[in-house]
Formats: structure tokens, sequence, C-alpha cells
């Protein structure tokens, strides 16, 4: 009883600020547009999936927070209301203290985590809230932009898609970044250019924004790779002669001759990802030159990414961080 009145006593004293401090709606939307002007944001602002053939774009969870932090008078959240027999009863909502206007959304949560060795069932705490967290966000999420003026959501969207748009890097060089970070989930160039229909040097800003609301929706567990790629099969990786072990962070006397492009394994691994994922750790700030030096020496080929490198190569850069790194400068 002692709880269920002092949580009521909270409601009712952020209410009444909430209508002693009303919210100056052209400053609300200033400060959402001026944080959507931020690259950072606007990268994370949309998601997509596939329906009916098509493509569904829309904000992201990241893009709602700010839309609600930024209206004001706000509280959003989630609520785990019970836990009983592994499961979670879980409330997201959102409340315009303002207004009064309440959009609520209880769920259940199966404390269970889908493998492709089945289903695993998830005891310690740590996974639970994770897992309840993530299912949370996208009900909370639309309890947001139920209560958010739908203008107001569209004027951001468009003000996002501007600050992508409208960046001084050419869209090739932002084209090949975007592919760079698809390859660590696993997601090559054919098959980017194959949900596009043609060659990437093609691409433009509405297919780029597009592939970028992708990603996130990816790395971000809403939506899996075959939803939109179609997953392809690679050549076993091709040896390479042993004499270059010895040579790997030496600089050539001689311009080598061209060598063939080492393929990675089927479909990319776990262990490969891992390599690749701490490769781009290690050269972070040294892009460009560490691009140059793997063409000179025939690691791959240019216009390659970073998961097209070899694991023997992978595992020479990471045993010898430093050396690599002092080698190419």
């Amino acid at each position: 009883m002692a709880e269920s009145n002092r949580k009521a006593a909270e409601v009712q004293a952020a209410m009444a600020v909430a209508k002693r401090f009303p919210r100056d709606q052209n400053i609300a939307y200033r400060n959402i547009i001026e944080s959507c002007k931020r690259k950072t944001l606007a990268e994370k602002a949309t998601y997509a999936y596939p329906r009916g053939g098509g493509l569904v774009i829309g904000p992201s969870i990241r893009l709602a927070e700010v839309l609600a932090q930024n209206w004001g008078n706000m509280d959003f959240g989630l609520i785990e209301l019970d836990r009983t027999d592994g499961e979670s009863s879980v409330m997201a909502y959102c409340w315009d203290l303002e207004t009064n206007v309440k959009r609520t959304i209880v769920f259940q949560v199966r404390h269970v985590r889908d493998t492709k060795q089945g289903s695993k069932k998830l005891t310690d705490e740590r996974d639970i809230y994770e897992l309840v967290a993530n299912m949370g966000a996208r009900r909370m999420r639309a309890c947001i932009l139920n209560v958010i003026p739908g203008d107001i959501v569209e004027e951001a969207l468009a003000q996002c898609n501007k600050t992508l748009s409208s960046g001084v890097e050419p869209i090739r060089d932002r084209a090949r970044k975007m592919c760079n970070a698809f390859h660590l989930i696993g997601v090559d160039v054919p098959m980017i250019e194959a949900y596009l229909g043609h060659k990437l040097e093609n691409i433009i800003e509405d297919e780029l924004n597009n592939l970028r609301s992708i990603y996130t929706s990816i790395k971000d567990s809403h939506a899996k790779r075959e939803d939109y790629f179609t997953l392809t099969s690679r050549k076993p990786e091709q040896s390479t002669p042993a004499d270059d072990d010895n040579v790997l962070f030496d600089e050539p006397e001689e311009k080598p001759k061209p060598k063939k492009k080492a393929k990675v394994k089927a479909d990319p691994t776990t262990e490969h990802a891992d390599l690749v994922a701490k490769f781009v750790e290690v050269i972070q700030g040294n892009e460009e030159a560490v691009e140059a030096y793997c063409i000179e020496s025939g690691w791959f080929e240019a216009g390659a990414g970073w998961a097209e490198l070899s694991d023997k190569h992978l595992r020479a850069v990471l045993s010898q961080p430093e050396a690599f790194l002092s080698s190419i400068k």
C-alpha cells in the first residue's frame, strides 16, 4: 500500500509540473530538427523490413527516443509486471503528462532464445534482461510514435534523410564503407548488388539510405539477412606459397606479381567474422594505408572489403599488429 501511494504521488507531481511548465511546440520542433542534423543519429534513424514483396521503412527506436526526449513532458519505458514459469509479462508505455494521452502495450516474453541448434532456455539474469529489452524496444517505439504527432515524425525522418544525403563525402566512398559494415555481418558485395539489381557503382542516395536502414535492422536483431539477401556460398580458401610467411610486413623491393584473390571459406563462419572484427579494430584510423598495402601485396583486389582477406593474413596481422602498422607508415 505504501509503495502504491508513493507511485501515485510521483505521477500526480509529474502531471502538476507538466501543467505548470507546458511545452513550447516551436522550441520542441526546432530541437528535434537540430538533433536530426547529427549524422550519428541520422545513420540509425530508420529501420527496414520486407513485407508483401516490398520494403517497409520507418523510424527506429533511437529516433523515437530522441523525439520523446525533445518533445518534453513525456514518460515512456518498459515495466516487467510479472515473471512466472519461464515467462515475463511486460508493459511498454508512453504517456504525455501534459495532455494525459497514454498508449500501453502488454505482451509476453518467453525466456527462450532460438538458435541454429534449436531453442535454448535462458536462466541467466542478464540474458533474460537483454531478451526482454530487445523484445520490448519495438513495442515502446510503437507507443511513442502513437503519442508524438505524425507530422513531427515525418519532418524528423525527412531531415535525417537530408543529413545523410548532404554529406561532402562522395557517394561511392560512403557505399564502400557501408559494404565493409555489411561484410562484418556476412553480407558481401555480390549479395548487395543482387538486391539492388545493378552494380554498386551505380547506387543512388535513396538506395544507400535504404541499405543503411536494412543494416540497422539486421544489427539490432529486428530482421535476418535472409529477409533481404540471397545467401551465396564461396569457394574454399586457396593456399599461398609458404615463403610469404616471412615477409608479410616487409616492404617489397620490387612490385610483386599479382596473386590470385584469396577466397573465404563457405558462407562466413563465426571464426572468420571474429577475425575480421578484430582486424578492423586494429587498423582504425589507418584504413586507406592498409587498403593500399593489401592491394599492392596482392592480398585482395581493388574494391574488395576486409572480409575478402584470408584467415592466414588476418591471423598474421593480429599476431603482430604494431609491427604491421609500423611497416605501412
